[in-house]
């Protein structure tokens, strides 16, 4: 705590900007404000210090620049009259204002801001100026910025800060209820993962620049068509496997006529049977609106892979199900019904995502999220089922029956939503 004070002369040390805020009328938007505001309640430099090093730090910018050099980032410094100086504004995620779209923010850590100043640089920054929490910080020399380097002896380098595998979440600015919190929720196995806010339905993730790159690696998406376009095939659950779909429709039509449980061997002869039969059909003519559609045969080489790689992917399920038994993430004699929840759940976060890089409006985003939570909502009866649908679906995409990280951070999500009493699995009801 007194590292500051330690390190750093008097005329060095933080000046706060607050005069006359009303602290009892305004509540800070997420925790990191909350701790912002208590360490300056308490005069704690070290502490506000502390608070500033594990969250992320958004600064304006132009989008027309952004745009017109991508992967690059601008300082705008703004004349502050009581320090009669220049200073450059750092919000943290709480505080910054809805999307626009021409203005945009981008995102750094304490560690990046301290290795990249330089004299020219402008010799204050301002964590949240205008807000009660806020306060002006030196930077125009060395020594001033070690002492922020010192305060980041967990850092990795890495340019964003937040603790990932926790939930977190806006208290004000974002919704807690309703048809929008509840399609928010859809997503938050991803946003807990990444320890983004949950509830942030105006959303700029970790800044303009890493959303459009987060975009184009992950999606392949780089303008609003496209967006669009993987908004609306992620809505109706066409990027999950038509196969994983198949052969968990086989079970489940096992589980109605058979009122329960279903043996791994029956679950395998069935699909194979259907299998067979579905080729066996198409060698027979077909009358459709488009006239006759002529017969074709089809071969073994065509039919016995199908079978095969069917019967391997039910064994895979069926591991991966008894693991999420042995982990609590089904219960005993539960199965996965379907696994479009992976991507109703994409499709929440795609909408945010979308709002970041400026591919959507606020009221798009919204719309799809909403749409969202009614299709789980339709399909699924829990947030649990939910669940262990969405956590195999990304499972049976990236895993490889490994059960490593791609597991392991669903499994830890899963258990903070399940038992955080902030979570909104907790709070808001399913239906």
């Amino acid at each position: 705590m007194g590292l500051w004070k330690r390190n750093v002369p008097a005329a060095q040390q933080p000046v706060w900007g607050w005069q006359a805020w009303d602290w009892q009328g305004w509540q800070p938007p997420s925790a990191v404000e909350q701790r912002l505001l208590e360490a300056k309640s308490r005069g704690d430099w070290a502490g506000y210090l502390e608070a500033v090093v594990h969250t992320d730090l958004f600064f304006a910018d132009q989008r027309a620049r952004a745009d017109s050099r991508p992967g690059t980032v601008r300082f705008t410094p703004q004349w502050n009259p009581h320090l009669r100086a220049d200073c450059l504004a750092l919000f943290t995620e709480g505080i910054l204002p809805p999307p626009d779209p021409e203005l945009v923010f981008q995102s750094m850590t304490l560690e990046w801001y301290a290795s990249v100043w330089d004299e020219k640089e402008a010799p204050w920054i301002a964590i949240n100026p205008g807000t009660p929490c806020e306060a002006f910080f030196p930077a125009a020399t060395p020594e001033t910025r070690a002492v922020w380097r010192r305060h980041t002896h967990d850092g990795d380098g890495c340019c964003h800060a937040h603790p990932h595998g926790r939930l977190r979440g806006l208290s004000v600015g974002g919704p807690l209820q309703g048809p929008v919190a509840h399609g928010l929720a859809c997503a938050a196995l991803l946003f807990v993962n990444n320890g983004e806010l949950w509830n942030s339905m105006a959303h700029h993730g970790n800044g303009y620049n890493d959303g459009k790159s987060r975009l184009k690696e992950w999606w392949g998406v780089t303008c609003r068509e496209e967006w669009a376009n993987t908004q609306r095939r992620l809505l109706d659950a066409d990027m999950v496997s038509p196969v994983w779909e198949f052969a968990l429709s086989v079970r489940r039509s096992l589980a109605q006529d058979f009122a329960g449980s279903v043996e791994l061997e029956h679950w395998r002869q069935a699909a194979e049977r259907v299998l067979r039969h579905n080729a066996a059909q198409a060698t027979e003519p077909r009358i459709t609106p488009d006239g006759v559609t002529p017969a074709r045969l089809a071969s073994t080489a065509e039919v016995e892979p199908q079978v095969a790689g069917v019967q391997r992917l039910i064994g895979r399920i069926a591991r991966y199900e008894a693991r999420f038994r042995a982990d609590g993430l089904l219960a005993d004699n539960a199965f996965v019904r379907s696994v479009e929840a992976w991507d109703y759940g994409r499709a929440s976060a795609m909408a945010r995502f979308g709002l970041s890089a400026r591919y959507c409006t606020l009221q798009e985003a919204e719309e799809a999220v909403v749409a969202a939570g009614r299709a789980s909502c339709h399909n699924y009866r829990s947030w649990q089922e939910f669940s262990a649908s969405y956590i195999l679906g990304r499972c049976l995409h990236f895993d490889e029956e490994e059960f490593g990280k791609w597991y392991e951070d669903m499994l830890t999500a899963h258990r903070v939503l399940s038992t955080d009493p902030a979570s909104p699995w907790l709070t808001i009801p399913w239906n």
